[in-house]
Formats: C-alpha cells, structure tokens, sequence
C-alpha cells in the first residue's frame, strides 16, 4: 500500500467502496422490482373488457340501394375534391 497514508483513511476508502457496493445492489434490486411490477400492469391493462381477439375482426357487408348508392357516390365526389 501507500507509505503516506494512515490507517484511518485505509478505513474510510474501504467503508465508502463497502457503501457503494450496497447502494448499487440496492438500485439494481429495486429497478428490476418496478421493471417487473411495470410488465403486470402492462400486462393487466391488455383489453381487459374485450374478449380474447382471435384474429382480424369478420368485416360486415350491408346492401345499399340505388339511391343510397347515389347519395354515397355525390358524398364521396363532395369530400374527394378536398385535400388537407
């Protein structure tokens, strides 16, 4: 070791590295506590109302009639010519 330094500081150098170990086994520990508490929320939070979707939803077909068909052609003409 070192010829100019005391015993005391030996000490003192040791117990700050010592602290430091248990301050960063501390912080290591309690951010892969939050890490896994934050994944069962998360997965908690997942559609819980909704049942479990197999696949893409089943689209729906509605007939229209002429003039509906009409009406929904002009609509389209209508909102087409607009570009935002």
């Amino acid at each position: 070791m070192f010829q100019d330094v005391s015993n005391v500081q030996r000490i003192g150098v040791a117990l700050f590295a010592a602290a430091t170990a248990v301050w960063t086994a501390g912080l290591v520990r309690v951010m892969r506590r939050d890490r896994l508490r934050a994944e069962v929320r998360r997965r908690a939070d997942r559609l819980r109302a909704l049942p479990a979707q197999q696949g893409p939803p089943h689209a729906e077909a509605v007939q229209l009639t002429a003039d509906e068909r009409a009406a929904f052609a002009g609509l389209i003409r209508q909102f087409g010519g607009r570009r935002m």
